[in-house]
């Protein structure tokens, strides 16, 4: 079993921000496994499925991103999942919009919800997606991450979700590889 998280911020002000590109691949994943993520618990919403053999859940913290890792860890508790079954979908200011980086393990950097999770967890030795928003140095970074992207982004971000869908779908299926090769960088192989 895996659990595979999509990082946002809950409530309808977030709803289509820059932050929330987590939630939004999430929601394509769900969409293309027939998941419905409407099941309440572990401060979330999350709705279960199987990508090929492997029984996922699909989970979306409606804590705010800084406390993300709180809801992570009591689904990894509950369901006794060992570190290197969770995968991450979430945004990353330091790739251009659209840009996928997909790595095994690795620090936060600078994000809250990563560095939440990290911290709820003891390490950092799980799967991460990252999906680039780019950032604009005249607009303060929290500011820049919490409003909606441009049409223009958005035109680069809908395939990103997926591919960031079907690299979460390759994770599971042991082939990160796989992933990181089709997909790291501009993801057009």
């Amino acid at each position: 079993m895996y659990l595979i998280v999509g990082l946002g911020n809950p409530g309808l002000s977030y709803r289509r921000s820059r932050h929330n590109v987590g939630f939004m691949a999430l929601d394509l994943l769900a969409q293309n496994l027939g998941v419905r993520v409407t099941k309440k618990g572990f401060s979330a919403v999350y709705g279960e499925g199987e990508v090929g053999d492997e029984r996922v859940i699909l989970l979306k913290p409606q804590t705010y991103m800084n406390l993300s890792g709180n809801a992570v860890q009591q689904a990894m508790h509950f369901y006794r999942l060992p570190l290197d079954r969770l995968v991450v979908l979430y945004d990353d200011i330091d790739l251009a919009a659209g840009q996928l980086r997909i790595r095994a393990q690795g620090s936060a950097g600078t994000h809250n919800g990563m560095r939440s999770i990290i911290g709820c967890m003891g390490g950092d030795r799980f799967p991460r997606i990252r999906i680039g928003v780019g950032k604009d140095e005249t607009i303060v970074l929290r500011d820049y991450v919490l409003k909606k992207p441009t049409k223009a982004e958005l035109e680069v971000l809908k395939p990103a979700f997926e591919r960031a869908a079907e690299a979460a779908k390759l994770i599971v299926g042991g082939e990160l590889d796989k992933a990181q090769a089709r997909f790291n960088g501009n993801g057009a192989k």
